[in-house]
């Protein structure tokens, strides 16, 4: 990551753009000292979804359809992936086929569930071994 920052402040006539699910290493890496040049999106769908501010970061997610991205508040940006770093803030890309479409939910939402079920789960594992232990 830091030498992708060091060739954009060498290139400062050169656009670089980006989606990632390291969230963390992008808010303590890049946004501190962040070149002009070097534009990056949010890729919903990871385990650092939690570290996305919807409301204020440029974040994108995968949508079954681009009726369901539409209905969600994203815009589509089948017509160019600069779209992404460029355009709305809400950027929803629709699925051509695999994850999305296969359940019927975007990314964001299915990374979601999955979070939520593990806390249920962690939830339930620390009720167990408070029993054991008493």
């Amino acid at each position: 990551m830091l030498a992708w920052l060091r060739i954009a402040r060498s290139a400062p006539h050169v656009r670089f753009y980006c989606y990632t699910k390291a969230i963390s290493r992008f808010l303590r890496l890049v946004e501190p000292d962040r070149p002009a040049n070097f534009l990056w999106c949010a890729s919903l769908g990871g385990k650092e979804d939690h570290l996305v501010d919807r409301e204020r970061m440029r974040h994108a997610d995968v949508f079954p359809t681009v009726e369901a991205l539409e209905s969600a508040g994203y815009s589509d940006q089948s017509a160019s992936d600069l779209l992404a770093v460029l355009g709305d803030q809400r950027v929803g890309i629709p699925a051509n086929r695999g994850t999305a479409k296969k359940f019927g939910a975007s990314f964001g939402e299915l990374q979601r569930q999955r979070d939520e079920q593990l806390r249920a789960k962690n939830v339930r594992a620390a009720r167990r071994a408070a029993l054991s232990a008493a």
